[in-house]
C-alpha cells in the first residue's frame, strides 16, 4: 500500500514511522508513506492557508486552495485513488472501514488544524470523510497515524502472519478477542487457565470462542446485534444470562432472538 499523508506538520509522522512494525513493513517494501507540507503550495508570501469564515464565528478556517493544490499537484486532477478527509463530522473509523480502505492500493489522507475545512474541500475533494470518535483533537495528524496503523497491520506480510489479525477484537465476526496469557503460568497466585495448558487444541478453541462472547456481553453488548452469532453461540449467551441473574436488567432480547449463521 502507498499512502500519502497531506498535513501542515509532515515532521509529526516520522518518530512513528521510524518504530516498531510500520519501520519494518516500509523497510521491506509492504507500505510506502509520503508526507506532504501543504503550507508548500501556498501562494502568498506568508504562505497562508487559513483565513476567517465567513458569517463570522471562533477559530480560524483551512483556506481551499493550498489542500487542493496540494492534492492535485501529487495525485493529478481528479485524484487517482481515495482521498480521506479526517474530520469529527464523518463516519466513524472502525474495524470494518479499516478492511474497506486497506483493500486500496493506493490512499490519500488530509490532516486538517485550525476550527474546520473550508466546506468545498469535502464536497469537491474529499471522497471520504473519517473520524476516529465523538471527541475533537487539535489536529487531525493522531488520526491520520491512527488509520493509517490500522491499514498497514491488514496489509499481507505486514504482521509476518497472515493469521495475526484473524482473531482480533472488531475482527470478521464481529466479537470482542478471548483473554490471552503467556509465561510464567503462575505469577503472584494468579494462574493461566487450565484448558489453555493442557495442549488439547479443540478444547482450547470452544473457550477461546466462549470467552468472546463473554468478554462481548459483558463489555460492549452493543455489539452482539451485528455480530455473526451460530445457534450454538446463542444458546451458550442465554445460558450465561441465565447463570447471571445480575445481567437480566439489560435487554438482549433484540439480539438473542435474531436469525443466526
Amino acid at each position: 500500500m502507498r499512502a500519502h499523508i497531506f498535513s501542515l506538520f509532515p515532521e509529526i509522522f516520522q518518530p512513528y514511522l521510524n518504530i516498531s512494525i510500520l519501520k519494518r513493513a516500509i523497510q521491506n517494501g509492504l507500505l510506502e508513506v509520503e508526507t506532504h507540507d501543504i503550507r508548500q503550495w501556498a501562494t502568498d508570501r506568508h504562505h497562508t492557508t487559513d483565513d476567517t469564515p465567513y458569517g463570522g464565528g471562533g477559530g480560524m478556517v483551512m483556506k481551499p486552495e493550498p489542500i487542493f493544490e496540494a492534492v492535485e499537484s501529487v495525485l493529478g486532477a481528479p485524484p487517482r485513488c481515495p482521498v480521506v478527509l479526517l474530520c469529527p463530522q464523518g463516519r466513524l473509523f472502525n474495524q470494518v472501514v479499516a478492511r474497506e480502505l486497506a483493500a486500496y492500493s493506493e490512499i490519500a489522507l488530509i490532516s486538517g488544524r485550525y476550527e474546520a475545512f473550508d466546506e468545498r474541500i469535502r464536497e469537491h475533494l474529499a471522497t471520504d470523510v473519517i473520524s476516529i470518535g465523538d471527541y475533537i483533537l487539535t489536529g487531525g495528524e493522531l488520526p491520520a497515524l491512527i488509520v493509517l496503523d490500522a491499514l498497514a497491520r491488514l496489509q499481507p506480510g505486514v504482521l509476518g502472519d497472515d493469521e495475526a489479525t484473524s482473531d482480533d477484537s472488531f475482527s470478521d465476526d464481529g466479537l470482542l478477542e478471548y483473554p490471552q496469557y503467556t509465561k510464567p503460568p503462575v505469577f503472584r497466585g494468579w494462574e493461566v487457565p487450565q484448558v489453555m495448558q493442557n495442549g488439547n487444541v479443540a478444547l482450547q478453541l470452544a473457550w477461546k470462542r466462549e470467552q468472546m462472547l463473554i468478554r462481548t456481553l459483558t463489555q460492549r453488548p452493543d455489539l452482539l446485534p451485528k455480530a455473526k452469532l451460530s445457534k450454538k453461540d446463542l444458546k451458550f449467551l442465554k445460558k450465561y444470562l441465565t447463570d447471571h441473574p445480575e445481567l437480566g436488567t439489560v435487554n438482549f432480547d433484540s439480539f438473542l432472538t435474531l436469525p443466526s449463521s
